[in-house]
């Protein structure tokens, strides 16, 4: 019963990160970097904070109590996580839900697996090595995935180019106004990569996670104060870069411009902010119900690469196209799927 409970939580956090760039699709006349900000401004601060408040008493006293270098780790790796946020929300841009969320959760799944045993390969921390892996079935089993899981990245990236010559550029952009193949894949590669330290800045909190529960909160619950942290970190990567493009564009007249339609806007983009944040919210409940953080960290990216691609054909960004274009973006959405699965079973022989 625990596990089914798990896996309906990392469902709904997954349904919440597949569906929350829709409500941005409805600013109107705003720059990308005003609507992706004030969105941020809910998903990294404000609804973290309310999250905690509501689920861990005294939480602010547990983060003041905790080791600076405990502190230090959770918020750097949170700063490079939002790096590779700030470049998945450009991914959408450039790339549309489907395509941008299967490459970059994509190189998410590979790169969460191979990191920590490649770190531990030179410098050691007690767990297991990239040598190790080689040794052993369950290593083998994420290598497969691994190996998988670009070759499903590549056909995703076929089918873009197949996309490309089937449609015109003002067709292309009735479904997704910026759409642009080799810029968005770039950007979602590092997305990828760099998106994968959520998981790893997770386990830099626990300490605060643990002293959460012994503090008498719901473990349900405990990761909501380990989101405080890692959202700031977050939060400071895409802040600074959003102010730098507002600078750039001349955009910052976005937020007061009354020629838009201020109100409907700022509650978008609220609502596309706090969506998003949710994933996070459902992630740790599904993870405390687990107990397993490689096996739910795999889980949650499928789940999301599913709702997503639904929600790409549902909105039509693939209308027009060829069979041969459909048959190869399903074909290699379905191949990255069932490589983090092979991901998660590998991970889930460890434990």
């Amino acid at each position: 019963m625990q596990a089914i409970l798990g896996v309906l939580f990392h469902f709904i956090g997954g349904f919440a990160s597949g569906s929350f760039y829709i409500p941005y699709k409805k600013v109107k006349g705003w720059s990308w970097e005003s609507y992706w900000i004030t969105g941020g401004i809910f998903s990294w601060l404000i609804i973290p904070l309310f999250a905690a408040w509501l689920t861990v008493p005294s939480f602010m006293s547990i983060i003041s109590h905790t080791s600076l270098l405990t502190l230090f780790w959770t918020y750097i790796l949170g700063v490079l996580w939002g790096i590779g946020g700030l470049t998945f929300g450009l991914s959408m841009r450039y790339l549309g839900m489907s395509l941008g969320m299967a490459v970059a959760l994509g190189f998410c799944s590979a790169f969460g697996a191979l990191i920590p045993p490649v770190y531990r390969e030179f410098f050691g921390d007690g767990g297991a090595t990239f040598s190790n892996m080689l040794q052993h079935g369950s290593g083998h089993f994420v290598l497969l995935g691994v190996t998988v899981c670009l070759v499903g990245i590549a056909i995703c990236g076929r089918a873009g180019m197949y996309k490309e010559k089937d449609l015109p550029a003002a067709q292309q952009q009735e479904s997704i106004r910026e759409f642009d193949l080799k810029k968005g894949l770039t950007v979602a590669i590092i997305s990828g990569i760099l998106s994968a330290c959520m998981s790893f800045a997770i386990a830099a909190g626990e300490p605060m996670a643990r002293e959460a529960v012994a503090n008498q909160a719901n473990p349900l619950f405990r990761n909501n104060v380990i989101f405080v942290v890692i959202m700031l970190g977050g939060l400071t990567t895409n802040f600074v870069w959003c102010m730098i493009l507002n600078s750039r564009n001349r955009s910052f007249g976005d937020y007061v411009n009354r020629k838009t339609p201020l109100v409907s806007n700022y509650l978008f983009a609220a609502i596309a902010g706090t969506t998003w944040f949710l994933q996070f919210f459902f992630y740790g409940m599904g993870e405390s119900k687990l107990d397993n953080a490689p096996s739910s960290w795999i889980l949650h990216m499928a789940f999301i690469i599913l709702i997503s691609s639904m929600w790409g054909f549902a909105l039509k960004e693939w209308k027009g196209v060829s069979k041969r274009t459909l048959r190869t973006i399903l074909l290699g959405i379905t191949v990255i799927i069932i490589s983090v699965m092979l991901v998660g079973y590998g991970n889930s022989l460890n434990n």
